[in-house]
């Protein structure tokens, strides 16, 4: 194949699939004698299995994983494929959390406080498993800002605040960056739009189950690339020796 046909069926430009090649994601191409290069099946698995990998992983691991497929044993592109599966499974996972923590934060009700009510900076990190700096970082961002008890005494977390506080917290790890937050937490305080935050959660959702089939697409043409481990048959999936 020549490189038009190889970018035309991978859906990408000729350039791209000269990047590729230069990149290690492509396999050396042949060169006749006048120097064109000449492409063969593995260049257009190899360009369709990249795409794939980009789609899931981003273009820098997929690239990693192109280049051990072409170069490593099988048992190392098999573990960033594992790796990369697992990294999906625990977005995913804490999304759930997100889901169920947001769930049980929005029907909480603020009645009275009293003083044990309110917590300082290191109580806070401790209930929430993060280091004091961060929630500094997100005092500074106008996240969750802790307030004082008394004029001239230390800053204290308030009930609403440390509600404030796990749902930043949730989110975060559910993926969220900070610049939508700083614009989503002041709507959250005025008027709860708790179906914001399950919109933008399903949409979280939505990227993962993408991910995971672009995974998919991509391991079922990675399996063509790669040699069978040691002692198993492609064909068969069994030990050779039996």
């Amino acid at each position: 194949m020549r490189t038009v046909d190889v970018a035309r069926q991978a859906g990408c430009s000729v350039q791209q699939v000269r990047n590729l090649e230069r990149d290690g994601v492509l396999p050396p191409a042949a060169r006749t004698g006048t120097g064109y290069r000449i492409y063969g099946e593995v260049h257009l698995r190899s360009a369709l299995a990249y795409r794939a990998l980009a789609e899931a992983t981003g273009p820098i691991e997929a690239r990693r994983i192109m280049r051990a497929a072409h170069a490593r044993p099988a048992s190392e592109v098999l573990a960033l494929l594992d790796a990369a599966h697992a990294r999906l499974d625990t977005e995913r996972r804490e999304l759930r959390l997100a889901r169920e923590a947001a769930a049980t934060i929005s029907g909480e009700t603020i009645g009275d406080v009293r003083p044990s009510d309110v917590m300082s900076v290191s109580e806070l990190a401790v209930a929430l498993g993060v280091r004091p700096s961060t929630l500094r970082h997100w005092d500074a961002e106008g996240l969750v800002v802790p307030r004082r008890a008394s004029p001239g005494g230390p800053r204290r977390y308030f009930p609403d605040d440390v509600r404030d506080a796990r749902i930043v917290h949730q989110l975060r790890l559910a993926g969220h960056r900070v610049a939508p937050l700083r614009a989503l937490m002041p709507e959250l305080r005025r008027t709860r739009r708790w179906d914001e935050v399950t919109t933008t959660l399903a949409a979280r959702d939505a990227s993962v189950d993408a991910r995971s089939r672009a995974l998919l697409d991509a391991a079922a043409v990675l399996g063509t690339l790669i040699p069978p481990t040691a002692g198993a048959s492609r064909e068969t999936g069994v030990d050779a020796r039996g």
